[in-house]
């Protein structure tokens, strides 16, 4: 019989192509998929064992089924966490990481740059519940600290923030919230498992939108939560099997296609984005650009410190306010206009009109989300065209 290796000893590139494979008794190469919502049982006795968690097995799929599981266990791998549940979007995965575990009268601090929809969460949905919030400037380790209250109980940051790219100190943050016993959960969908590993840096949860580069060809919803087994199985899970957040099987066999070329993919991401961040910087009809990667970003010492590269995410200012972004847009031929990221194709959408029209005016220019402010998912397609086609718009 073929000896099995530990598949934790693997490097990047193994465990994104293999790991947490299950193989039918069929001996499949690529993961099957298992598009059932039941499951039978030899004896009435099995299915109670299942049920109360005596023996293991899969009961049905809205918890748990062969190819969510395999998706789960090899997002853990690359993540280097004790577990993971898959949900069925990336904004499901956020709002069960919160909802599973606060309650009311706990304080919630976050960074003030948020996604449209975390900071709908964050700032209308939590305090209907008695939720007490608090909103602080990501890169303000003081501001952090004063944040904290006897009755603090998690904080939730992004970093790389949407859409502004700005970075929180997430291992600074992170002993800010073991000393005051907080959860500390990480959006992490910016830079991706493969630039950025929350969990190492200190952080309890840790939580993606599989849709955007995991998958990474526009196909799919889908969102992951990880953290500790405990956290997983004894507080999220609970809540998960009882809302019904769950993601399709077949989505999660697309996913797990996708993980298999992430490496090579965000490679080519993060090359293309360099160069397109550095021209944008150069040129005469650009206010600012807005890059981890670039030495003008207000934080590069911290992204060089906590990411492996800059991303793929580029937010950028065009003069001429919302009538020059959009002119811009406009004459793009290459670059398609959408608000979903991560994408093979390079994707620009205007944050203030789109992704974050839910958030007031005032609020949005306070944060730096100006009407001039663009948000360019850079793509896999050669450089020479995507120069090109921004050269020609603007």
């Amino acid at each position: 019989m073929k000896k099995k290796s530990n598949p934790k000893s693997w490097n990047l590139s193994t465990k994104l192509v293999r790991g947490g494979t299950l193989r039918s008794n069929f001996g499949e190469t690529s993961e099957a998929i298992f598009l059932n919502s039941g499951f039978c049982y030899d004896s009435a006795e099995t299915a109670e064992s299942r049920f109360n968690g005596q023996a293991p097995g899969y009961v049905y799929s809205r918890y748990l089924n062969p190819t969510l599981d395999m998706l789960e266990r090899r997002l853990a791998l690359v993540e280097k966490a004790e577990r993971c549940c898959v949900v069925a979007s990336g904004m499901a995965a956020v709002f069960a990481s919160i909802m599973c575990n606060i309650r009311p009268g706990d304080h919630l601090i976050a960074n003030k740059v948020l996604f449209g929809s975390c900071y709908y969460i964050i700032t209308e949905i939590l305090p209907r519940f008695g939720v007490e919030i608090t909103l602080v400037e990501g890169g303000d380790l003081n501001a952090w600290a004063k944040a904290f209250k006897k009755n603090t109980t998690h904080v939730f940051v992004e970093s790389p923030a949407n859409p502004t790219l700005a970075l929180v100190d997430i291992a600074a943050v992170a002993k800010l919230c073991k000393k005051h016993k907080a959860m500390f959960i990480v959006d992490n969908i910016f830079a991706s498992p493969l630039l950025q590993q929350p969990l190492e840096l200190g952080a309890d949860v840790v939580v993606y939108s599989t849709t955007k580069h995991i998958d990474g060809q526009g196909r799919t919803l889908g969102g992951a939560v990880l953290g500790t087994e405990k956290f997983i199985s004894e507080t999220l899970l609970p809540f998960h099997r009882h809302t019904g957040p769950a993601l399709s099987p077949f989505n999660a066999w697309v996913i797990l296609k996708g993980l298999e070329t992430l490496d090579l993919r965000m490679e080519r991401h993060c090359d293309n984005a360099e160069q397109v961040a550095a021209f944008l910087e150069k040129h005469p009809k650009i206010a600012r650009v807005y890059y981890p990667g670039l030495r003008s970003h207000p934080q590069y010492a911290l992204a060089k410190k906590q990411m492996k590269r800059g991303g793929n995410m580029i937010a950028f200012e065009v003069k001429g306010g919302k009538k020059g972004a959009f002119a811009f847009m406009n004459k793009l031929s290459v670059i398609d206009i959408s608000n979903n990221l991560g994408d093979a194709k390079s994707l620009i959408t205007h944050p203030a009109s789109s992704t974050h029209s839910n958030i007031a005016e005032k609020q949005r220019k306070s944060l730096g989300i100006t009407d001039g402010l663009l948000r360019l998912s850079v793509g896999l397609e050669d450089i020479a065209d995507l120069l090109g086609d921004i050269k020609k718009a603007l």
